[in-house]
C-alpha cells in the first residue's frame, strides 16, 4: 500500500517539535483580489483543489483568468485540457485578452503530465477535467470505471504534496448541477470550489454567478462572492 503525504517526521515527536518549512507557510497570490480572499489572502502550496460548476457558469473563463494572473504574478501555472482543443483555448484568450498567458498542454496520461509540469517548471496545475485524464492503473484510454477519477486524483494530489505545489482540477456537473464524480475526490482534496448562475428571478442576484468555497481544510469555508460575466470574463459584481 502506498504511504501517501508522508512528512518523514519520525514517531515520538512532540508536535510542537515539528519544523514547518518556511515555503508552506507563504501563500500564492492568484493576482485575482476576490479568488485569492475567498482563501483567506491567497493559495498555499501542497493544496489540492477541486473546482465544479453548472453548465455555462464559466468554469473554464475563470480558470484561464486564474492561469493568466498567475503569470503575471510570476507564478508559472501550467494549463492542460482535455475538454478543448488548445486552439478553441487560444481563440478563448484572445477574446478574453490576455496579456500574460501561460503554460499550455493536452496530455491524457498523469505521469506525462507531471513530466511536462516538472519540464517547465510550474507551480501549479491546472487540470479541465479530471473525467479527460487516463487511468494510471491502466493506461489505456479506452478502459475508465468508476475509481479512474479518484487515482488521477491522487497521483496529481501526491505530486502536489510531495513537490510543494498547487492542484486545480476541474470537475464535471450535469444540468442539474450536480456533481458527476465520486464523492471520495471532495474528501480527498483540501478544498471545493463551485460556480453557480442565479436562476431564482425574485433573488438581489438573479442572472449573477455565485462563487461559493463549500470546502477548506485550512481556514472557514462558506464564502462566497456575486459575479459578473462580462466580455473579459468574471469580474466581482458591485
Amino acid at each position: 500500500m502506498q504511504l501517501r503525504h508522508n512528512s518523514g517526521i519520525a514517531h515520538g515527536t512532540n508536535i510542537l517539535n515539528v519544523d514547518v518549512p518556511e515555503v508552506l507557510r507563504t501563500r500564492i497570490k492568484t493576482g485575482i483580489d476576490w479568488v485569492d480572499d475567498i482563501y483567506n489572502g491567497g493559495l498555499l502550496r501542497t493544496m489540492g483543489i477541486l473546482f465544479t460548476g453548472v453548465p455555462g457558469a464559466g468554469k473554464t473563463t475563470l480558470a484561464l483568468q486564474i492561469a493568466n494572473a498567475m503569470m503575471r504574478n510570476g507564478i508559472v501555472p501550467l494549463y492542460n485540457s482535455g475538454e478543448e482543443s488548445l486552439y478553441q483555448i487560444k481563440m478563448t484568450v484572445e477574446r478574453l485578452r490576455f496579456k500574460h498567458g501561460f503554460m499550455c498542454g493536452e496530455d491524457r496520461i498523469c505521469d506525462a503530465l507531471i513530466e511536462h509540469a516538472e519540464s517547465v517548471g510550474a507551480d501549479v496545475i491546472i487540470q479541465d477535467s479530471i473525467q479527460t485524464l487516463v487511468d494510471p492503473k491502466y493506461n489505456n484510454p479506452e478502459y475508465r470505471n468508476n475509481k479512474s477519477d479518484q487515482r488521477c486524483l491522487e497521483v496529481l494530489i501526491d505530486w502536489a504534496k510531495e513537490r510543494h505545489k498547487i492542484l486545480i482540477v476541474i470537475g464535471q456537473v450535469g444540468k442539474s448541477g450536480i456533481f458527476r464524480g465520486s464523492m471520495e475526490l471532495k474528501h480527498t482534496v483540501d478544498a471545493h470550489m463551485h460556480l453557480t448562475i442565479d436562476t431564482d428571478m425574485k433573488s438581489d442576484t438573479y442572472g449573477k454567478r455565485l462563487l461559493e468555497l463549500e470546502k477548506y481544510r485550512f481556514g472557514p469555508s462558506g464564502q462566497h462572492y456575486v459575479l459578473d460575466m462580462r466580455e473579459r470574463g468574471l469580474i466581482e459584481s458591485v
